[in-house]
Formats: C-alpha cells, structure tokens, sequence
C-alpha cells in the first residue's frame, strides 16, 4: 500500500473549498481603511465593502434565497454590481449578469431560463426590463437601484422604479454580522453568463467557485498586477463577469474605480485623478483614447496595462496606444472560460524585430494562462493534435479548471463542447512551432462587435422578416472603432423592392441597436448546389469591394 495515502486524509484543517469569496474577507481583515471602491465622488473602503456585502448577503436570505437560487441583475459598472459577485454567492446563491445592451424578449428568455427568483434593475434600464418582466413566465423580486452619482447631463434617462424596494434600503435592511457561507463545495456554482447564441437562445454558461479564485490569481500574475492595483471600470462587469476582476482586485487589495459611461474625457480624468494602473477593453475603447481630442485629454506620471481580447490590435494603434502612456496586452478567450484565459506572452527581444516579424508576432493569440491546464488545436473529428508547423488549421481547445461547468439546462450541448475530453471552443486556428496559436477563422460565424458577440445567424433570422427579402448572410467587416460590424448582404425578391434605409429601420425593431447592420449590400447572394448559402464567398466579396 502507498503511505503517501495512508492515515492522510483530507479534513477541515487541511482542505477548504477555493473561493474567491475570502479574498474580500482577507483585504478587509488586512487593509479595513483602504478605498475599495471610486464612483464619481463616492470612495468606500475594504471595510465597508466587506459590511456591505454581508448585508446585501443577509437581506437575500431573510427573503429565502440559497443554495441554487439565481440571482439576476441588470447593473451598469457602479458598486452594487462588485458588491453582488460577493454578497451573492456567501447565501450559496448564483449571479446571474445581464449584458445591459439586450432588448426585452432576450432579457425575459434568460430570467425564465434561469428561473431568476430576485432582479436588481439600474433605473436606466427600467424601461426594457420592464418590458422583458411583461414576458416572462417567472415573477422574480424586483428591487430598484437608483444610483446617487448619476448625472442630470447623463447620456441616457432615468426609467421609473419597477421594483418592490429600493436597493439601499433592501441593504440597510441586512445585518452586518451576517453568518456568511462557504460553497459546500468549491465545484459549487458561483455565476451564470449567457453566450450570444449562434442557433436559437443563448446558451447559459456555469462558473464555479474553483475557477473563479483560479482565475483571480491567473488575472493578477498575467495583467501584472503589483500590491494596490487601480483598476478602470472600462469592460463591462456583465461581460464574463468582467473577466473575473470583480474578485480579483481583491487579492492585492486594489482599487476598483466605476465608470458608469464609457467615455474618453471621464477615462483620461480617472486615470489623472486616481492614478489608475490597469484597465481592460474592446478595440473602441482603445479607439476611444488615441482618438480623443486635445482638451478630453490629461497627462499622467505612470504606464497602464491595457488588456484586450478582441482582434489582434494594429501596430498604428498599439504605436499610438504607446505614445498614449499605454502598455497593451493581448488576451485570448471565451464566456465558456470565464473571459480570456490566453495571453500574448511578449519577449523583450522581439521589440528589435523589423515591423513585419514583429507585427505577425502580435498577430498570435498566444499560450495558456497559468491557471489553464491545457490548451491544443485539433482535427475536432479524430481529436489528434495538429502539426505545429503555423499552416494546419484545426480547432483550439481547452482544458482545465477555468474552462465552465456545463451549460445550464442543455447537456446535449455540454457533451458536444466537451467531446473528446476537450472543450471546443468553435474558432479554428494554427499551432507555431514555439506553442503560440493563432486564430484564422471562427467556425460559429460570430462577430465581435466593441467586444460583445453576434450572432450572424440572429441578424439574417430578423432580416428575412423583410417581406422584401428573400436570401441574406450577414458577415464581419473591419471597423477601426468597434472591431467588427455586421454588414449584410440581401437578395430581393423578384418585383420587390426595398432600401437599405429601410432594411436598417426594420432590424432596428426586432434586434439590439448594436447587432443591427452598419450596411446593406443588395447582390445575389452565393449558394451551393444545394442552396446553402456560401458565407466564405461573402467574405471574399466583402474583402473585394474594401468593406
């Protein structure tokens, strides 16, 4: 018999479940007079963070929320947003984020997917989910968060409250002294993001509490993140649950600074004013700053980590990212991986290659992050690994501990992303002979729009509503604001006619302001033999007509 498992067994004293649920406790514990938390002329410390959790934590359960209840919230980047990824998941209770940009029939669809019991709503969004609660069969508690740093020159109105109760009132009404819990197990579910859908409804993505403590310390080894970070609200926290730096911020004590509009002149004065040390974003933030006009502008001492996930930036924007006062990291990543969980791994000696090497080395996604335990591209039919020779395409795939649970409700899918022991991620690439991937082609025909995804497959279902239309495809085209915009492309039905004015104006009724076409292009649209139509042909007519 092996010694080493004799008489060595686990027990409270030597094995807890990993939970990022202790990093808040430790900080406040450590650093109770540290300021947290930054929203417009607001600061709140470790120490009131922590209490403010636990109350939010004890008002949940005085209304009978617990161990697999969702909790679902409609929040922009503003406290009660960090304060739920803590005070949700010490009931056992899972967060449920809403991405704040859906329309309302997406919106009640994850509520009863989810069988959401309570929704915290930002009154900006009061209109749309109140929509959204008209359709739903679940009746959740709904409690009205009315933020007191909300401008009057804000860019978007107030709504009406929906809500049974106020949210600063729910809190007050907690103890502070709440006897909080630990996941029973750390496989425990700790959030439930849902993807765009590329067929049909959004497919609800499960975190648990392992992957989510893995993933803070995997976010603060790879975004550099030294004791007492500053961190930019840019990203939004609904996206992946901010990649997971709601908790990690917490591991070194850092600051988070809210930012409730993505703005360039409010970016530039956080980042002067608090001295902000990281931030994450899509290539329209990125944008956003090397765009910005002279007086938006301010000048401040220190380097910021800029990490993005979106398409491989270009050296005119990293080049002027640079000169900015930006250090720009490139990441890798899905929702079904809690965020990126790939990064650019840069070395020093390829800043002296000429810009043709160097810029196809930034091309590469990269390798896996240290809290990933595997990370491969391969022939998805026989699971064998592709030749690192940076030309056989297979697909890239992933495994470990921060790869997700399942998806919630679905286990068809769940085996098929899991197939092989391997999660598919759908995006098709290369492996270079020093182990860097690299993306060529995403099999699931999504396009990354200011980092959110959509699904072409959504867009072309609202175009054929047209009465006009009778075939579409929908494909990505460059945009040096937003990455990638949907451009579609329709075939008219014989003697009818339509604008693009007017295609435009009808997806704006059936589909999210983002997701709609930026252009329209009537062409016949490319088939096969069997009428399928060919979306690499669009590519090809799209790259042709420089779109």
């Amino acid at each position: 018999m092996n010694p080493y498992d004799t008489d060595l067994d686990r027990n409270p004293a030597n094995f807890q479940p990993l939970t990022p649920l202790t990093y808040l406790e430790r900080a406040a514990k450590v650093f109770p007079e540290r300021i947290a938390i930054i929203h417009g002329t607001a600061t709140t410390s470790y120490a009131e963070f922590w209490r403010r959790s636990l109350k939010l934590a004890a008002a949940l359960a005085a209304r009978d929320i617990g161990k697999g209840d969702t909790v679902s919230v409609m929040l922009s980047n503003t406290p009660p947003m960090l304060e739920a990824h803590f005070g949700v998941p010490m009931v056992k209770a899972v967060l449920h984020s809403l991405n704040t940009r859906l329309d309302a029939a997406i919106i009640a669809f994850q509520l009863d997917h989810a069988d959401s019991k309570v929704l915290i709503v930002d009154r900006e969004f009061a209109g749309v989910v109140a929509e959204a609660l008209k359709l739903t069969t679940v009746k959740p508690l709904v409690i009205d968060y009315d933020d007191s740093e909300y401008r009057d020159d804000a860019p978007y109105p107030k709504g009406e409250r929906i809500g049974e109760i106020d949210y600063e009132d729910f809190v007050a009404s907690g103890d502070a002294d709440f006897a909080w819990s630990m996941p029973d197990d750390e496989w425990d579910a700790i959030s439930l993001n849902y993807t765009s859908g590329t067929t049909g409804n959004p497919k609800g993505v499960v975190y648990h509490h392992r992957g989510a403590a893995l993933m803070a310390y995997a976010n603060t080894i790879h975004a550099g993140m030294g004791r007492f970070p500053v961190y930019l609200w840019t990203l939004p926290m609904f996206h992946c649950n901010g990649w997971c730096f709601p908790w990690t911020l917490a591991v070194q004590a850092g600051t988070h600074v809210c930012l409730r509009w993505v703005r360039a002149k409010a970016m530039f004065a956080a980042i002067a004013e608090h001295g902000v040390t990281h931030l994450c974003g899509a290539p329209v933030v990125m944008s956003a700053l090397i765009n910005a006009p002279e007086e938006e502008r301010r000048d401040f001492p220190q380097t910021v980590t800029f990490n993005t996930a979106a398409a491989p930036p270009p050296e005119a924007v990293l080049s002027g990212m640079a000169d900015a006062g930006f250090a720009v990291t490139h990441l890798y990543g899905l929702t079904e991986t809690y965020g990126p969980a790939v990064v650019n791994e840069w070395h020093s000696d390829w800043d002296h290659l000429d810009k043709g090497p160097r810029t196809a080395k930034k091309a590469r996604q990269g390798v896996r992050y240290a809290a990933l335990e595997g990370l491969s591209v391969r022939d998805p039919q026989t699971m064998e690994p592709v030749p690192a020779d940076g030309e056989t395409i297979g697909e890239v795939m992933f495994r470990g501990n921060i790869v997700m649970k399942g998806y919630l409700r679905n286990r068809k899918a769940s085996d098929e992303a899991f197939y092989g022991g391997w999660f598919h991620s759908g995006d098709l690439g290369v492996l270079h002979p020093d182990g860097y991937i690299q993306l060529k082609d995403r099999s699931k025909d999504i396009i990354i729009s200011g980092g959110e995804n959509i699904s072409s497959i959504e867009v072309e279902d609202a175009l054929y509503k047209h009465p006009a239309v009778a075939a579409c495809g929908v494909v990505a085209r460059p945009d040096d604001k937003w990455g990638e915009v949907p451009l579609a492309y329709v075939e008219l039905r014989p003697g009818r006619s339509a604008t693009e004015a007017e295609i435009i104006e009808h997806c704006r009724g059936l589909l999210a302001r983002f997701k709609v076409p930026k252009a329209v292009i009537f062409a016949e649209i490319p088939k096969t033999s069997t009428g399928k139509i060919q979306k690499f042909r669009l590519r090809e007519m799209a790259r042709a007509e420089g779109t």
